[in-house]
């Protein structure tokens, strides 16, 4: 068995959506069309990016018919896969800040900063204020600064800016902050996590196989998620888990697997 193959094929999958968009741009392929904010499958099905169209919205512009699908659509498949697996199956920046996690990890800079000195929650608030300021200046106001939006159009279109956009967010995860950008300031993220929250596709935890090892919260760029390590069985519930893989591919004992949710159970635990 293929030690990182979902790893593979997170890569795998990540490199074709660029190239796919880039074809389409330099070659004029039509598999894909546009860019992660607004694009076409097989210049037919709409996909709009939720998060930019509802800064759209509060800042009182008129939504298109297609537009507003391609939102809806996008927002169905996400509910259902898991919300933050854009995160880490489409996002390109999940390369660079996974690189900058390796690194951190190679060099042992998780070891010396023993406490992440910023809250995760602070991704929520940047939604909040993002929407604010979409409402106050009547623009989409993350869409402007978003490093997202900067280093894929950077790569389908030309790099420009975004070579700055990926040098100083690999700076600041490897030497500022343990996944900072992803794991603490990305509204998108913390915008998937909520539409994530009921979907379908879980990793769950047997505790009876688990030994202790901790290797999955070594790697996992949520680790707050896997609380229940060791300590019971059950499936992660929070839609912080980015659905990854890596904690099921570094576990050595087979504790944590892919399921669906099982529905009847976790009612019962949140009653």
């Amino acid at each position: 068995m293929i030690k990182n193959k979902f790893l593979i094929l997170r890569r795998l999958t990540q490199i074709s959506i660029m190239v796919l968009y880039f074809g389409a741009n330099a070659w004029g392929w039509n598999i894909l069309i546009g860019n992660l904010s607004s694009s076409k499958i097989m210049n037919l099905i709409p996909m709009s990016d939720p998060y930019a169209v509802l800064q759209m919205f509060v800042s009182g512009a008129i939504i298109a018919s297609d537009v507003f699908l391609g939102a809806l659509i996008v927002v169905i498949f996400y509910s259902i896969i898991g919300g933050r697996a854009f995160c880490s199956w489409v996002c390109p920046v999940n390369i660079i800040t996974d690189l900058a996690n390796y690194i951190r990890r190679k060099l042992e800079f998780n070891r010396i900063q023993k406490r992440q000195p910023a809250t995760r929650n602070i991704r929520y608030w940047t939604i909040a204020v993002s929407l604010i300021i979409s409402f106050i200046f009547g623009v989409a106001a993350f869409e402007f600064i978003s490093p997202i939006s900067m280093v894929h159009r950077g790569i389908i279109f030309g790099l420009g800016f975004g070579w700055s956009a990926i040098l100083i967010i690999f700076l600041f995860d490897l030497f500022v902050l343990k996944n900072g950008w992803c794991g603490h300031i990305c509204p998108l993220g913390g915008f998937y996590s909520i539409v994530g929250k009921f979907s379908l596709i879980r990793v769950e935890h047997e505790e009876e196989k688990c030994t202790l090892c901790m290797k999955c919260k070594e790697v996992c760029p949520e680790s707050q998620v896997l609380f229940m390590v060791g300590k019971s069985t059950e499936q992660i519930l929070s839609g912080e888990c980015t659905n990854c893989a890596r904690c099921v591919e570094v576990c050595d004992d087979d504790a944590l697997n892919f399921s669906l949710r099982n529905l009847i159970d976790n009612k019962k635990k949140e009653n």
